[in-house]
């Protein structure tokens, strides 16, 4: 799927408007193939996230680019972020939307499969983005970063259970969700410091779980937008942001209608 089909049902307002950064393909990639058996095809669609933005290459073996990808990375406030963590990071789209915004973040990245961590190593260089990318389990963070190191956590997880016919297949460990929304909540609220954010894109119906999720790890949900095909269509996907130790109140954003259903 090429990214920029995927932004298209975006209005003006949603596109991000601030990537003066632009992308640099230079040809100084890191080796990719370190780790023992792992296989990248660089035989792959090259595609642009935006036009004039960062590049991004989809890689075998990792979770093909998403349209609720797309979506988050328009979500985000940076604020006055300089330290972001994209949790379940998978190729790195994610964090190449952010670098591409702002490239001066200090991004770090982590994924549980050695292909994705790879292929988001690849897809920074592509760029020229300094990316520090750990391939690892999120539930042991703290082998990987201190506490709260973080000004924003950014994630989209996988979310389908084991049972889920689109977690079959080849593909299938990149759509299964390897952690619950508890597990995912307390690892984001180690790692923000406080008053620290966390923006997430999760299914509408499991929309309530992941709240109970923040409110026990003590992120308190204060920014919510639910992402339609169009007026008439229930939403395809739940947009949340939460701060830390925030206060009470949640501030429901006008629906965002993107004339197109959720790809995978």
């Amino acid at each position: 799927m090429g990214v920029s089909s995927s932004r298209s049902g975006l209005s003006p307002s949603e596109r991000i408007a601030d990537g003066e950064v632009r992308a640099s393909a230079g040809d100084d990639a890191l080796t990719l193939g370190k780790a023992q058996g792992l296989r990248l095809c660089m035989e792959t669609q090259l595609d642009q996230l935006w036009p004039s933005g960062p590049l991004y290459r989809q890689y075998e073996g990792v979770f093909p680019l998403s349209s609720d990808t797309a979506w988050l990375g328009a979500f985000v406030r940076l604020g006055r972020a300089r330290t972001v963590c994209d949790l379940g990071c998978g190729g790195g789209a994610l964090s190449l939307q952010l670098l591409g915004r702002r490239s001066s973040l200090r991004l770090s990245a982590l994924d549980i499969l050695p292909e994705a961590a790879e292929a988001a190593k690849a897809n920074a260089a592509l760029n020229g983005f300094d990316l520090d990318v750990h391939c690892g389990d999120l539930r042991v963070w703290r082998r990987f970063f201190e506490p709260g190191s973080f000004d924003l956590v950014v994630s989209n997880p996988p979310y389908w259970s084991r049972r889920s016919p689109a977690a079959e297949g080849r593909r299938g460990v990149a759509r299964q969700e390897s952690c619950t929304p508890e597990e995912l909540c307390r690892a984001a609220a180690g790692l923000l410091r406080q008053r620290g954010k966390i923006c997430l894109v999760y299914p509408p119906e499991r929309l309530g779980e992941l709240i109970c999720a923040m409110t026990a790890a003590g992120l308190e949900p204060k920014r919510l937008r639910l992402v339609h095909k169009d007026a008439a269509c229930a939403p395809c996907a739940a947009l949340l942001e939460g701060v830390k130790g925030g206060g009470k109140g949640l501030e429901v954003l006008p629906p965002l209608l993107t004339g197109e259903e959720l790809t995978q």
